[in-house]
């Protein structure tokens, strides 16, 4: 039987986000587009995910999964807590943090690595102060809330992305 990247139920609903706490609201926007990404990707089989859909890029779906699972190990395990860990897809060099080498066969696989660094990256920022602050590799000094409202961007903006591809692989549309 052929892996198709499973359904997604979610467990934040854009209704209850208007009244928590600061916390809770980047904790809340971060989770539902997290999810978002996977409710695109949902019901399609590893070679509609890896499948280029608008032309000309060679943007994917599931480079999309793993690109993001790069960039929440950048942001919560390397840059703030500090973790000497490598890429996940990528060589130290190459830079593309994700976009490249996507395979088909190897989604099942790729989607749970995904879904593993967001585990990880949440145990690591569990009960860290929002003010907690770190230096950047550039010199900037940033702080754990900068680093929700940067990942609830590149998600909104990529979410766009997932949007197009989606629609252009099967015709579904929404979220």
């Amino acid at each position: 039987m052929t892996w198709r990247a499973p359904a997604v139920e979610r467990t934040v609903q854009l209704r209850d986000l208007g009244v928590l706490s600061e916390r809770g609201t980047l904790e809340g926007w971060l989770t539902w587009h997290r999810e978002t990404l996977l409710v695109k990707c949902a019901g399609l089989d590893g070679e509609q995910l890896a499948r280029t859909a608008v032309e000309p890029s060679a943007l994917t779906l599931l480079g999309l999964v793993r690109h993001m699972a790069e960039i929440e190990r950048w942001w919560f395990r390397r840059s703030f807590a500090g973790e000497d860990v490598g890429e996940i897809f990528t060589g130290p060099s190459d830079g593309d943090e994700g976009f490249e080498g996507v395979r088909g066969d190897r989604a099942e696989h790729d989607v749970a690595a995904f879904r593993a660094e967001i585990r990880t990256c949440d145990a690591r920022v569990a009960g860290r102060s929002l003010d907690e602050t770190f230096p950047s590799v550039a010199g900037a000094t940033f702080s754990l809330r900068w680093v929700y409202v940067l990942m609830i961007q590149e998600y909104a903006r990529h979410n766009g992305h997932a949007d197009l591809l989606r629609e252009r692989t099967d015709g579904a549309t929404g979220d």
